[in-house]
This record gives C-alpha cells, sequence and structure tokens, in this order.
C-alpha cells in the first residue's frame, strides 16, 4: 500500500499528461472533420457524376479500411515512399500526422451521416420553399441544415464518443496519447516497471470523459426536440 500511495502521484502526473495530448487530438479532429464531412457529403450528393464517384470511392475506401493502418500509410508514407518526411520529427510531428489521418477518416463517416440527413428531409419542404420564393441557399440553411441537425444528433453522438476511444489507435505512431503513457510503466518508466494498474486509472479517464459527452450530448438532443 505505501509503495502504491508512493507511485500514484507519479502515474497521475504521466496519464494527465497523456489524457491533455487525448483531449487535444479529440478536438482538433471535431473541428476539422465537421465542416469537410459536410463538404465530402456536397461532393457525394453532386449532380456531377465524376466528381460524385471519385468521392464515393474515397468514402468507401476509407470506411473499408483499418484506421490504424490508415494512421501508418499518412505517418510513414511521404517519407519511405515519396523521400519527403513532411511531417518532421519529435511528438509535434506525429500529432500532426495523426490529425490528418483522424480528420480524414471521420469526415467520410461524418459525410455519410449528413448525407442521410439531408435526404431524409421532405422532398415537399424544399418545394414549398421554392413556391415561397426562397432561394437554394435559403432553404437549405433555413429548412433543411436546422431539420437535418435534429436528425443526425444520434448517430453523431455515438460516432463522438466511438473518437474519444479511437485516440487510443495514435500510439501506433508513438503518439504519447493516455494510453500510451498508461502502458509505458509496464515496459518500465520513471522508476516503475511491470506495473498494471495504471491502465485501470486509464479506463476510469475514458469513462469520465464520454460520461461528460453523453450528458451534454443528450442535453443538446433534447433541446431540438422542437423540431419533432
Amino acid at each position: 500500500m505505501e509503495l502504491f500511495l508512493e507511485q500514484l502521484p507519479i502515474v497521475l502526473r504521466a496519464l494527465n499528461t497523456g489524457f491533455l495530448q487525448t483531449l487535444k487530438l479529440f478536438f482538433v479532429t471535431l473541428i476539422g472533420a465537421i465542416p469537410l464531412g459536410l463538404i465530402i457529403a456536397f461532393g457525394s450528393m453532386s449532380r456531377f457524376k465524376p466528381l460524385s464517384y471519385l468521392v464515393k470511392m474515397i468514402v468507401t475506401i476509407i470506411r473499408g479500411t483499418p484506421l490504424m493502418i490508415q494512421l501508418l500509410i499518412v505517418y510513414f508514407f511521404p517519407g519511405l515512399v515519396l523521400d519527403n518526411p513532411i511531417w518532421g520529427s519529435g511528438e509535434s510531428g506525429r500529432f500532426l500526422a495523426a490529425s490528418v489521418a483522424f480528420i480524414i477518416n471521420y469526415a467520410c463517416y461524418f459525410s455519410e451521416i449528413y448525407r442521410g440527413g439531408i435526404q431524409s428531409v421532405p422532398i415537399g419542404q424544399q418545394e414549398a420553399g421554392l413556391v415561397l420564393g426562397m432561394t437554394k441557399n435559403q432553404i437549405f440553411f433555413r429548412v433543411t441544415l436546422l431539420q437535418m441537425i435534429k436528425r443526425i444528433i444520434p448517430p453523431m453522438s455515438n460516432e463522438i464518443i466511438t473518437l474519444v476511444k479511437d485516440t487510443s489507435l495514435s500510439r501506433i505512431i508513438s503518439l504519447q496519447e493516455i494510453i500510451w503513457a498508461g502502458q509505458s510503466f509496464m515496459r518500465g518508466s520513471q522508476g516503475i516497471s511491470g506495473a498494471i494498474w495504471p491502465l485501470f486509472f486509464t479506463a476510469i479517464y475514458y469513462l469520465i470523459f464520454n460520461g461528460i459527452l453523453t450528458v451534454l450530448l443528450g442535453r443538446l438532443e433534447k433541446k431540438l426536440n422542437y423540431f419533432r
């Protein structure tokens, strides 16, 4: 027990540092993937068939391959194949590569959610807007978009919570996120070797963060109930 109490502050400091990296990757991914996903959704619904087919093919490839492989390709491909290590070295380079991989991956998933939400809005409402003299942009932002947001909150919430856990995959390129920090004590870190109990504390971090997100997203869904 005494040894545990001595090691606890060291472990918590390492986990806090890793958790901050996890939070940073989480928010950067959302900031990039949410608008990019909408752009991709427009591309997949485009009436210009070559663009539509190209975007759908990219989305299919991204959704059909593991995120871990995408991380490895994004990080190592420029340096090993193109002989141009664009990400640089160190933790900042690994974080940048992980951010790009996560944004592209989640933007493709979000795009399908957006597309389903847009297409679920009855076409009659768009026709009614045209009859009232509204432009296509006005119809989208004042009619379609608002109803789409209400419809996509549940699937988007699920993807956002999944994102929290998926950030752990970034350790494949040695990004020092929270699971990397917890696992390091098993290998021997800061004088602590062969300890598995820090991983249980790591799980608590994830549970608390996901619990907060679940409550916030649930409240957002309730506030949008007036669209029913």
